[in-house]
């Protein structure tokens, strides 16, 4: 929820951090996460403080966003290299259970380290994808609230509070549904050739240096 006098400003947000997510996700993915972060930090708490005073909803909004985006960015990376820390300790000690024995204690490391390095670098497609997804929808999401379409989801109430949803145009929509699978497949291509260039780019400085 957000106060009804900031409805406006809310949503010029929500296109903006759309914009970044679709179009630049994968290079500003600290960033990215954090916003979302948040966002959902806050929605989460003033949903849950409910209808109150504006300073109070301003205040939870705000401290609940910043404990989203601290959340967000610390699951997401530690997330990932956890779960290829296991697979490749769990390789190591099937090969070994072939062998016999138990593997050395700095094998399980150095595998450990190259697992959680190469579930990050997987997770670049993910991370395109999911960001070109997420940030499309987040657009559309603002760019209706400032052209003033009405959905249920999407109301102004009576109390002066403007209720998010981030489903909110979804339902029965063709028109929003499709302008989201395009917007997302031009943002995720937008992200892989930028990020191809950078990439070349920097193994030409590599080799020149």
């Amino acid at each position: 929820m957000v106060p009804g006098v900031y409805a406006v400003p809310a949503a010029v947000i929500l296109v903006i951090s759309g914009a970044l997510a679709c179009f630049g996700g994968y290079r500003l993915f600290r960033i990215v996460l954090g916003v979302y972060g948040f966002i959902l930090g806050a929605m989460v708490t003033t949903s849950v403080m409910g209808t109150s005073s504006t300073g109070a909803l301003v205040l939870a909004a705000v401290v609940g966003g910043l404990i989203g985006a601290v959340l967000m960015i610390a699951a997401y990376f530690v997330g990932v290299g956890l779960i290829g820390a296991a697979l490749a300790s769990l390789a190591v000690h099937l090969v070994w259970r072939v062998i016999g024995g138990d593997p050395p204690t700095l094998l399980l490391v150095i595998m450990a380290v190259l697992g959680a390095l190469g579930a990050l670098s997987v997770a670049r497609y993910v991370a395109v994808i999911g960001t070109a997804l997420a940030g499309s929808w987040t657009m559309i999401v603002g760019g209706l609230a400032l052209s003033g379409r009405k959905f249920d989801s999407l109301p102004v109430t009576s109390e002066n509070i403007w209720v998010v949803y981030g489903a909110g145009p979804l339902p029965g929509n063709w028109m929003v549904i499709g302008s989201w699978v395009l917007l997302a497949l031009l943002g995720a291509v937008v992200q892989m050739t930028t990020t191809s260039r950078t990439g070349k780019r920097k193994s030409k400085s590599a080799a020149r240096g």
